[in-house]
């Protein structure tokens, strides 16, 4: 009979989600990592105290708001008499270890920053959407992929996730207090089951004050939850969206012919083809496969192979049925890339057949399109282009930030991060109408920032860095110029990217926090990344 039970692996953490509301939470440090271990104890409910000679722009703007406790010194025995729990984040391994044996006397929970034998417990990586909290842990050992598990699991979440538990939760308070009876908790658990097992979570999300009236009304009549009125009036669990169809053929490998080759079709060295293939350029747009352009989709349905730029995301190479052919594009190889895909076209345009280039975004922004359309004509290809969304305006607006707004933003400036020499843009005077769109840069922020302060940018303009916008992933960190490099510092980058820096920024933030794709831990001066 035991060898039925399942047998315990070790090696992991106890996972408990601890109730810290009204809970004493003592903080030793003032930089970055205190504020994000701040902003968790606050998302609690705790009683914050920042033992520290200095604070970070985040930690200052908290205690002056008088969010937590400011003692403007450094850490003294005496501070964790009062503690039912303490954070170190500080630099000094050795004070950081005397302040640990202190807990360890006094039987407090200690965490001290980046010393993992020091700590009763570890952060985890957390998405957090309303009373939705969901977590993942490495047990330290690998913080940057648990990050990405993390917005692997919350891009896969239903959209309306976090409302639909809280209407969920109305339902049930409503439901408990018309039919309070201790002999009524199986029915009232069994026919909350049945209503959330059976209907989608964008309807559940939905529901109103009316809604959950009904529903309370359906309660009591022991309606069958399948079959009552639910938001927008439906009656029938609707089906799922097909998925989408897979690949028919991975990407090929290269056949390993060298630049030449190109060299050789400019000559007139190679015969001209007897049959004469046909050539589609094609904007990819900003990752979401829904926001091709119908003539895009026509394109990719027409094609025989698809010459496709390494960082087209999958979803949209999922839609493909022919031969996708990805450039092999690395850092500091993208000529030789562009050659090869060249390469590549030529040899199939001259086979008769049908060859789109898919690029990111537009091909015309920042893309090489035109440099593309250059090429092949000068081979005798005449490229039909079919634009996409680029990631310089569609990118903020996925993620909640328009470029332009009355009386806020009345003019788009974008620029690259870096011209053919790597040289840094030139960026004009400021102007506080402006919003300022900068791609391929974020990598290097930190001279962007400093250029941006140089031209009259004020320190507290808003600034937002957009990830992989369209992609179910995406993400925005918005911070100030002054803030921005620390807080990417620690909440990380996931490319490619692009910089927002404008007043325009943070026009539609409370509301973008309702987008399940906008990560609320990473919407102000803060994230929850900074952990793992």
């Amino acid at each position: 009979m035991a060898e039925t039970f399942r047998q315990p692996q070790g090696g992991g953490s106890l996972i408990v989600a601890w109730q810290a509301k009204a809970r004493s939470i003592l903080i030793v440090g003032g930089g970055p990592v205190a504020a994000s271990r701040v902003f968790n104890a606050l998302e609690a409910d705790a009683h914050v105290t920042v033992v520290a000679p200095e604070l970070c722009a985040e930690l200052a703007h908290r205690a002056a708001a008088k969010q937590i406790a400011w003692r403007e010194r450094r850490f003294e025995d005496a501070d964790v008499e009062a503690a039912d729990m303490v954070l170190t984040a500080i630099g000094d391994a050795h004070e950081s270890r005397r302040i640990a044996a202190l807990c360890r006397l006094r039987r407090i929970p200690v965490n001290a920053a980046d010393i993992n034998e020091l700590c009763d417990f570890w952060f985890m990586s957390t998405h957090r959407d309303h009373s939705v909290q969901i977590a993942v842990s490495t047990n330290s050992k690998a913080p940057r992929l648990a990050n990405r598990i993390r917005r692997q699991i919350a891009s896969a979440l239903p959209r309306g996730t976090g409302l639909a538990v809280e209407q969920i939760g109305r339902l049930r308070k409503r439901i408990r207090e018309a039919d309070p009876a201790p002999a009524s908790s199986k029915r009232r658990m069994t026919w909350l089951t049945q209503l959330c097992d059976y209907w989608p979570v964008e309807q559940l999300a939905a529901l109103d004050s009316d809604n959950i009236d009904s529903l309370l009304d359906a309660y009591v009549q022991n309606h069958d939850p399948q079959r009552v009125c639910i938001a927008n009036g439906a009656t029938s669990h609707p089906l799922p969206p097909p998925p989408p169809p897979p690949l028919s053929a991975s990407s090929a490998s290269s056949s390993g012919i060298p630049s030449p080759v190109l060299q050789a079709h400019a000559s007139g060295a190679l015969p001209a083809p007897a049959t004469r293939g046909r050539l589609v350029l094609v904007g990819a747009g900003v990752g979401d496969p829904e926001l091709l352009t119908v003539r895009a989709h026509r394109a990719l349905e027409s094609a025989d192979i698809v010459l496709a730029d390494k960082l087209i995301p999958e979803p949209v190479l999922a839609i493909i049925g022919c031969e996708i052919y990805t450039a092999r594009k690395f850092p500091g190889a993208a000529n030789e890339a562009q050659d090869d895909l060249f390469r590549r076209a030529l040899e199939e345009l001259g086979r008769g057949r049908c060859v789109v280039r898919l690029k990111q975004g537009d091909p015309f922004v920042y893309g090489r399109g035109a440099e593309e359309v250059l090429f092949f004509r000068a081979h005798g290809y005449e490229a039909e282009v079919v634009p996409g969304l680029t990631s310089a305006i569609n990118g903020p607006g996925l993620c909640g930030i328009p470029v332009t707004h009355r009386g806020v933003a009345d003019q788009v400036l974008v620029l690259s991060g870096a011209n053919r020499n790597g040289d840094l843009p030139a960026v004009p005077p400021f102007v506080a109408t402006r919003t300022l769109v900068i791609l391929m840069a974020v990598k290097r922020l930190g001279q962007i920032v400093a250029l941006l302060g140089r031209t009259g940018h004020p320190p507290d303009l808003p600034v937002a860095i957009v990830e992989r916008a369209g992609c179910a992933d995406q993400r925005t960190v918005r911070a100030t110029l002054a803030t921005i490099v620390a807080v990417v510092e620690c909440a990380g980058h996931n490319a490619p990217g692009l910089i927002v820096a404008g007043h325009a920024v943070n026009v539609l933030s409370d509301a973008a926090i309702q987008d399940r794709y906008l990560d609320p831990s990473s919407l102000g001066l803060h994230s929850a990344e900074c952990s793992g």
